[in-house]
This record gives structure tokens, C-alpha cells and sequence, in this order.
């Protein structure tokens, strides 16, 4: 009985093994716009994100401000265009995940795990509990000084929280793909390799 459970099981992964490039692909394709929309949006708004990330009394007080910023969003938007490929994708991981590991213990940490406030999750804290009579204040005044229905008809109104769940999630995404490569036959790396060891 157990060699059968064996068989079928190996037999499974048999089946899987032309397919294991799929799921680093999709990490990739998933990543790359978000990646690519940060790079953008700190290029086009290139003096106001330096005054941020140096100024240490509402910023991030950040040294060599500008310089960062050049290394972030470089990294962010070509790391981003190429993820899109698989072009190096191993070697982008790698300044992708300093940049978050930095978004994360500047810019999120303070304000705990949970991105949106969800008051009712186990992941709460005070902050975020804090948002539920901003929240129904907010609701108030629209229904009150607003068209309501139609301020609410792409979504409720939320509360962003703007804690370590995305950066972390993109964290653990891009260290997946720095173990993975960007995956068999969905990848330029791949194809490159090939060609390599066929020379």
C-alpha cells in the first residue's frame, strides 16, 4: 500500500516537473507592475521623494537622500521591466529585497502588520482600532455633504493602514524568486542557460 501511495506521488511530481516554471513566472508577472509603478512614481516626482527620505522631522531622515532615491527607483524600474522577461531575475531579487527590507523597517513597521485597517482582524493594534471613528466620521460627512451612493460605487470607504503585510509579502515573493531563478522555460535566464551549456 505505501509503495503504491509512493509511486502515485512521484508519478504527481512527475507531472508537475514540466510546469515548475509557471509559478515563478507568475511571481513575476505579479511583481513586476508594482515594482515598475514605485520606480516610476519616484522618478517623475524626483525632488519631492529626496525631501522626503532627508527630511528627518516628517521624512524618512534618511543619509545621501538623493542618492537612494536613484538607487531605489532604479532598482524598482528596471528590476521591475525585467522581471517581466526573466532577465536576470536572480540578480534583481536581490536590490529589490534591500529596497523593501528598507520600506519596511522606515515606513511600515511603526504602524504594525496590517496594510488596510481592519478592526475586527486579530492583527488589530491601537492605531488601527483608532480608524474605526475616523472611519464613521468620514462615512458621516459624505452622506451628509456628498453624492454617497455614487462616492461608494467602486468600494467601500477604507482606511489604509500602511503596515508590513505588503512589503513583506513582496519580500518573501522576491526571496522566492531569488531560490527559484525566474523558471524553467518561461524565462529568458533559461533560455540563456541552455544555450550556454549546449556551447
Amino acid at each position: 500500500m505505501l509503495d503504491a501511495i509512493r509511486n502515485a506521488y512521484i508519478q504527481f511530481l512527475r507531472c508537475l516537473k514540466p510546469l515548475d516554471g509557471v509559478a515563478p513566472l507568475l511571481l513575476r508577472l505579479y511583481l513586476a507592475p508594482i515594482f515598475i509603478q514605485g520606480g516610476y512614481n519616484k522618478f517623475i516626482a524626483f525632488d519631492g521623494t529626496v525631501e522626503w527620505f532627508g527630511n528627518p522631522d516628517w521624512g524618512l531622515g534618511l543619509p545621501f537622500p538623493e542618492f537612494l532615491v536613484v538607487l531605489a527607483a532604479g532598482s524598482e524600474l528596471v528590476g521591475g521591466i525585467c522581471l517581466i522577461p526573466g532577465i536576470a531575475v536572480r540578480l534583481f531579487s536581490i536590490p529589490l529585497m534591500v529596497t523593501m527590507v528598507v520600506a519596511i523597517f522606515t515606513v511600515h513597521l511603526p504602524n504594525g502588520w496590517l496594510a488596510i485597517s481592519d478592526a475586527s482582524s486579530w492583527l488589530a493594534n491601537e492605531r488601527v482600532m483608532e480608524a474605526v471613528d475616523k472611519k464613521q466620521r468620514i462615512v458621516e460627512i459624505l452622506q451628509q455633504n456628498g453624492n454617497y451612493d455614487w462616492l461608494t460605487s467602486s468600494g467601500p470607504i477604507t482606511i489604509l493602514n500602511n503596515g508590513v503585510e505588503f512589503g513583506a509579502t513582496y519580500l518573501l515573493m522576491l526571496l522566492v524568486l531569488l531560490f527559484t531563478g525566474g523558471g524553467r522555460y518561461t524565462s529568458i535566464d533559461y533560455w540563456f542557460r541552455i544555450r550556454s551549456e549546449d556551447n
